[in-house]
């Protein structure tokens, strides 16, 4: 079987390299160059590890509840009863996770986990170990690799009921690459947003080329928000959930610790409680908050214990003029993750027949309102590995009901379309903090561009057509949930506005 896979993340990379381990033939699509995207930039961990205290049934109590509920408890069993393999296939493909001196896997403790069961590579540098190992083995392999290539759409046959390939975009011009089964493996839509730990890429491709294509997608409305981007100029930059795991706190101006006002956990409550409780004690001081990593260690060996468990955290926050061995630094939630996407069944099927999704662009119902940390990385490798196993049975999923939103019924007057611009509408409305007034004015205005956008000829305005597309599904599906559970909230107020 020819298959094509879109996207070289740890979902993308491990879907590869077990469909070819399969006997199937592989070509991986890439819109950038091999090793970049998301995955590398992932400071945490991969969840799945257990101590002697621990379970694969406490990790999925622990995911379910961070999830709101929401969870596919079908979909989270998966995660935790394979997640040890997947970790354990990691290490053979050479990821060089953190060890103690007698030998044994370090266990870090994060936000919203009962136990410490967080595996970690190189201090805070998980993602690229494992994009580094799971790159090479695909480098040591006949997969065919198809580098600075935009996937435009789904190709469709004449009755539009099965995929038969992908259109992309290259150097060269459009092309068209034949298959009979496609993976997506895009990740989210993070540049949705002016805030995001997402690299400038992410921007909804495969997501968009599914709805497109007719594919069910759902639960685009449940965005996570990183709580802790340093609050200074330049890219944004993520300080790991494993800070605050440490015992790192949240202070306010006063120094006081203010996550307790939010949740009986403070600091190591769900991210969508943190996130929302730091946005609005920042508008409540009009001042960033802090996190204080100096109750970390004893004084005298405190930088030497940041250097060492977070090197990259540590190199980054003293290249801003930051020490945060000595004061605390200013932090701010930011776009992070998308827990809905392309609904799948619990082998990566979706309702197109010979479509496939795994990773972030997909919703296997694992994370359901709200993602436990450190579970991301893990959903990749193990639903990756799922997906390539169904290949040979390729059947498409029921499409589920839905609920529609509300229509737009009269077009508001707009400015100029802008990346920029759309980036500040979703902040501002479809963000941390919503209300119906402000989603309502979000949808109005997405229409007005999406009816004077013309046709996308390069990858920049093919890039604006997809963030505009999943910007109207996702103001839709939020306007469509009428009541606030995890990462959708629906201010009672006026939503805040510049966070």
């Amino acid at each position: 079987m020819n298959v094509i896979v879109v996207g070289a993340g740890v979902a993308g990379l491990t879907a590869a390299l077990h469909a070819r381990e399969r006997g199937h033939r592989v070509a991986l699509v890439v819109k950038g160059a091999l090793g970049g995207g998301s995955t590398p930039l992932a400071q945490g961990g991969v969840a799945g590890w257990y101590g002697p205290d621990d379970s694969a049934a406490t990790h999925a109590a622990d995911t379910i509840q961070a999830g709101a509920g929401l969870s596919d408890p079908a979909a989270v069993d998966v995660l935790v009863s394979e997640g040890t393999a997947r970790i354990a296939e990691m290490l053979e493909r050479g990821v060089d996770f953190d060890r103690s001196p007698d030998g044994a896997l370090l266990r870090g403790h994060e936000a919203a986990h009962a136990f410490p069961r967080i595996v970690h590579a190189g201090g805070d540098a998980t993602g690229a170990a494992i994009s580094r190992a799971l790159v090479a083995a695909v480098q040591a392999s006949d997969i065919v690799v198809h580098e600075h290539t935009f996937l435009c759409d789904l190709l469709l046959g004449e009755d539009s009921a099965r995929v038969r390939g992908i259109r992309v975009l290259t150097a060269d011009g459009e092309q068209e690459l034949l298959a009979d089964a496609v993976i997506i493996a895009t990740g989210g839509a993070g540049q949705l947003f002016t805030r995001t730990t997402n690299p400038l890429d992410v921007t909804g491709d495969g997501i968009a080329a599914a709805l497109r294509a007719g594919a069910a997608v759902t639960d685009l409305e449940f965005v996570q928000f990183h709580p802790t981007i340093l609050a200074s100029p330049g890219e944004p930059f993520l300080v790991s959930e494993a800070v605050r795991g440490e015992g790192a706190t949240l202070i306010d101006d006063e120094g006081r610790r203010f996550a307790f006002d939010a949740h009986p956990d403070g600091e190591l409550a769900p991210r969508d409680v943190v996130a929302r409780a730091i946005a609005r004690q920042a508008a409540e001081q009009h001042a960033d908050v802090r996190l204080d990593a100096t109750v970390l260690s004893t004084p005298d060996m405190l930088a030497k214990t940041l250097a060492r468990r977070f090197p990259t955290i540590d190199r980054v926050t003293r290249e801003r003029g930051f020490d945060w061995a000595r004061e605390p630094i200013p932090v701010t939630p930011a776009a992070h993750y998308l827990m809905g996407g392309i609904v799948t069944d619990l082998d990566g099927r979706t309702s197109v027949p010979g479509l496939f999704a795994v990773g972030e662009a997909a919703r296997t119902g694992v994370h359901g309102a709200n993602r436990l940390a450190s579970n991301s990385l893990l959903e990749g490798a193990v639903f990756g590995a799922r997906a390539a196993a169904a290949l040979d049975t390729p059947a498409a999923l029921p499409q589920p009901a839905t609920v529609d939103a509300p229509g737009v019924h009269a077009l508001v007057d707009a400015p100029p379309f802008t990346r920029a611009a759309l980036q500040q509408l979703m902040w501002d409305h479809v963000g941390l903090l919503r209300t119906v007034e402000g989603m309502t004015h979000a949808r109005a205005m997405i229409t007005r561009w999406r009816k004077t956008m013309p046709l996308p000829t390069t990858v920049a305005t093919h890039e604006d057509a997809n963030l505009l597309l999943v910007a109207d599904a996702t103001a839709s599906a939020a306007l469509a949930r009428t009541s606030s559970v995890g990462a959708h909230h629906l201010a009672p107020a006026p939503a805040l506005i510049g966070l």
